[in-house]
């Protein structure tokens, strides 16, 4: 038996649309940008839309390099970003056995699932304190802010963290369907060509960003990947019974190209 998406995320740990509405009415944290802010600048007051303001910007929009987004402090032996959460860096071994670790703990198909409930669970609380922080960088209301303009804020500190690059594509979501190309997958280029998707833990991701960001409870699943031998991976996001499907597509050995043609006619 082939596992699929909705075996990873059951009903009962989706989110309700109720609940992903919540995460839109969380108030600015200023405390989360207050090693960006420039002090003397600015009223720190939450406008309807993003103001324009030349020159000097109340806070400083770019820290997206090793040397000022990596805060290190030698006496205390502790890595910490520039909104004050606390990182570690880890080799590419290390995530070949973390991943070998759960594998044989509780087998192929378990480690599976967990790594994408992971993806899941911390998609939906990193999304909850952006949320949080991006009104107070940007000193505006976030539903006025472009769902573009969001997702680029959001992927720089995972890009400058070593988790990728990546493009979406929003031209079928009228039908329901959202495409993700990921490339320098984490997880595929430290486990490398396997013949079989890992990227178990950016499916459940996109899934959680995605239904924070539309409001309603999406999935997604991954139709190909670095580890088969592709020079990137590719995801879908849509409701579960799409994903389902294409998972079971993907189990049958279509490949992407097939899987979005038969996504398209359904």
């Amino acid at each position: 038996m082939s596992t699929t998406a909705n075996d990873y995320t059951n009903p009962l740990d989706r989110p309700s649309d109720a609940t992903l509405q919540v995460y839109w009415r969380e108030k600015a944290n200023l405390k989360s940008v207050s090693l960006l802010r420039r002090p003397g600048i600015g009223d720190g007051q939450i406008k309807p839309t993003i103001e324009i303001r030349e020159g000097v910007q109340s806070y400083k929009h770019n820290p997206y390099h090793d040397n000022e987004y990596f805060r290190h402090d030698p006496n205390k032996g502790t890595l910490h970003n520039p909104y004050g959460q606390r990182m570690m860096r880890v080799s590419e071994d290390f995530m070949i056995a973390m991943l070998g670790s759960l594998e044989d703990e509780v087998g192929l198909s378990g480690a599976r699932e967990i790594m994408y409930k992971c993806g899941y669970q911390w998609g939906l609380h990193d999304m909850r304190t952006f949320l949080g922080r991006m009104q107070a960088e940007y000193e505006a209301d976030l539903s006025r802010m472009r769902v573009d303009f969001l997702l680029e804020t959001w992927w720089w500190p995972l890009n400058i963290t070593g988790w990728g690059t990546w493009r979406y594509d929003f031209r079928q979501r009228d039908k329901g369907l959202m495409f993700i190309e990921l490339y320098e997958s984490a997880v595929a280029q430290s486990v490398g060509d396997l013949g079989a998707v890992v990227c178990y833990f950016y499916a459940g991701l996109f899934a959680s960003v995605f239904s924070v960001l539309s409001r309603r409870s999406l999935g997604c699943v991954e139709m190909q990947c670095y580890s088969t031998g592709e020079d990137h991976c590719r995801f879908v996001v849509s409701d579960y019974e799409r994903v389902d499907a294409a998972a079971f597509w993907r189990s049958e050995g279509a490949s992407a190209k097939d899987i979005i043609k038969k996504l398209h006619s359904m």
